[in-house]
């Protein structure tokens, strides 16, 4: 009832829009602008843990574009979607096609995007999986611009985890690690030569992309690279989504 209730809220009601507040606009020009800001660029946490793919974050996790990623995630605010799956598109692609720009490079094959699962107590709390909503908002975007793309939505927790949340690096990777895995039959939907991507939110020290490339390589799939609506700037305040860090890519804090 609650994950109902939540689809029609978020579509229907009039609401501020979740980057700055201004009345009666879900997302204002300027927030869509701060979201849209540049192409997606590399990010890297620090450290980097081992087995993290190359990642593309499309935006900093910082003013408007935190308040719309938390809007989507802890509030249900669903019409959101569109917007933050437009920008993962676009990271998705990048990371698909190792770094090239639209129409630079041909792909291999389909892209397949493989969200990062949320906890079941999670999901219940939220009504909603905010990464696998986003992964298929994400996929549809390229598909309407010709790229052959779907969500596939395979990893499954087969532990429990922790909260993350007030965890460091070391932390979060020994509490994810060994905490995913793809039940069999599902890797046939790599077979064919499908160039998977994982894909998340947000990326902060990497630990849950990683854990998601080992548990996708050792059921015989390729990971290509993660893709991520944004990562946390390096130093508060510093920066933009056109900044450039490690190599003119955009650099993630744990």
């Amino acid at each position: 009832m609650r994950g109902w209730w939540q689809e029609i809220a978020g579509l229907v009601l009039p609401a501020g829009c979740a980057g700055c507040g201004v009345a009666r606009r879900v997302l204002c020009g300027e927030c869509r602008e701060e979201l849209f800001a540049r192409s997606a660029r590399r990010a890297w946490p620090d450290p980097v843990p081992a087995g993290l793919p190359p990642v593309y974050a499309a935006a900093w996790y910082a003013d408007a574009v935190r308040s719309v990623l938390l809007a989507h995630k802890e509030r249900g605010a669903l019409a959101l979607t569109e917007a933050l799956g437009g920008a993962l598109a676009g990271a998705v692609f990048r990371a698909g096609t190792g770094g090239a720009r639209r129409g630079a490079r041909a792909l291999g094959g389909p892209l397949l995007l493989v969200p990062v699962p949320s906890a079941r107590r999670a999901v219940a709390r939220r009504g909603h999986d905010p990464v696998r909503r986003l992964s298929v908002a994400a996929a549809g975007v390229l598909r309407r611009s010709g790229t052959e793309a779907r969500a596939a939505p395979v990893l499954r927790q087969c532990r429990a985890v922790a909260d993350q949340v007030g965890l460091d690096g070391r932390g979060r990777r020994a509490n994810v690690a060994g905490a995913l895995a793809v039940p069999a039959g599902a890797a046939r939907l790599w077979d064919g030569g499908a160039v998977v991507v994982l894909v998340d939110d947000l990326m902060t020290t990497g630990a849950s992309l990683a854990e998601a490339a080992r548990a996708v390589g050792a059921a015989g799939g390729r990971v290509a690279g993660a893709a991520v609506v944004a990562v946390p700037p390096r130093e508060a305040g510093r920066g933009s989504p056109g900044s450039t860090g490690r190599s003119g890519g955009l650099a993630a804090r744990r």
